[in-house]
């Protein structure tokens, strides 16, 4: 008898974590996101801005381009707030313009048309 009541304890902690785990997956959702990024540099200084975020899962920059594929929780994070993080470094995120102060610190490789 105790061996069923293991076995069917084990069956539902099973059962439990697997719906956890899938919603856990439902609320992760992927942006991609076109930014002002031009080089190596640009990358890293997104990527790691980025891991700083809350609700951000991964990041990364094709330097070639210009787009930035975010993975986040939805549950602590949304696009827009995103986006604002990505104008906070000194870059443009889609529709929105990098903010003034961020970009004037930027090194001047990283700044638009450095590299045409």
């Amino acid at each position: 008898m105790n061996k069923l009541k293991v076995l069917l304890l084990s069956m539902v902690l099973a059962l439990v974590s697997i719906v956890a785990t899938q919603a856990q997956n439902n609320n992760q959702q992927t942006i991609k996101i076109k930014t002002s990024a031009v080089c190596d540099m640009c990358k890293t200084t997104l990527e790691k801005a980025m891991a700083y975020e809350k609700g951000v899962k991964s990041s990364s920059l094709d330097v070639d381009s210009k787009m930035l594929t975010v993975t986040f929780d939805a549950r602590k994070t949304d696009a827009n707030k995103i986006k604002k993080a990505v104008t906070a470094v000194g870059y443009d995120a889609d529709e929105l313009p990098a903010q003034d102060r961020a970009y004037n610190k930027l090194d001047d490789c990283c700044k638009k048309g450095a590299h045409q």
